[in-house]
């Protein structure tokens, strides 16, 4: 059980790793601003409708970066694993830093949201400014990472790490972000 709980917690690790690299291509391309401006991508029906930069730049990602509708799709099905996995590691014995990650996860996937301009847009919580929420998405994805490397580390340093069980880890981690 152990061991097991062990390659859940390499995994997570794995996952926001890619979690990591998926947002810093991304953050290339978005703009954080609640600026209205009206559209002018290459998705014909929603040219001239006015919307935020925000959410503006999550569409010319999806449609007009190459590639970039992969990356978003790699990077939200990866913090949807981060969750779920969260989960499965707290339910296997690791209560304090499974319930702090994910506390810290989903107010990462909420600000996630936020920044985006999209889904919480007409809501309470989409009167806040959209710089505000990409700061508090980048700041729990940060403390995110923080628990999942000390918790990976105590961990290690109770039972060492093999390579088999890296090798599991990082293969398992490729198999479940790709086929979701």
């Amino acid at each position: 059980m152990e061991r097991i709980r062990q390659l859940v917690g390499e995994m997570l690790v794995y996952l926001f790793v890619v979690l990591l690299l998926t947002g810093g291509f991304l953050a290339f391309f978005y703009a954080p601003s609640n600026e209205v401006a009206s559209y002018s991508g290459s998705y014909e029906p929603l040219r001239g409708t006015p919307m935020s930069d925000a959410y503006a730049s999550a569409l010319d990602i999806s449609l007009d970066v190459r590639g970039g509708l992969l990356i978003r799709q790699l990077h939200h099905t990866s913090s949807i694993l981060l969750v779920l996995g969260t989960i499965l590691w707290a339910l296997l014995g690791r209560f304090r830093y499974a319930l702090a990650a994910l506390g810290l996860a989903a107010l990462a996937a909420l600000s996630g949201y936020g920044a985006v301009d999209d889904l919480l847009s007409g809501t309470v919580l989409g009167k806040l400014p959209v710089p505000l929420w990409y700061g508090l998405h980048l700041l729990t994805a940060l403390a995110v990472g923080a628990v999942l490397v000390v918790s990976s580390r105590r961990e290690a340093a109770r039972r060492p790490r093999t390579p088999v069980l890296i090798a599991l880890s990082i293969g398992l981690t490729v198999l479940a972000v790709l086929s979701l």
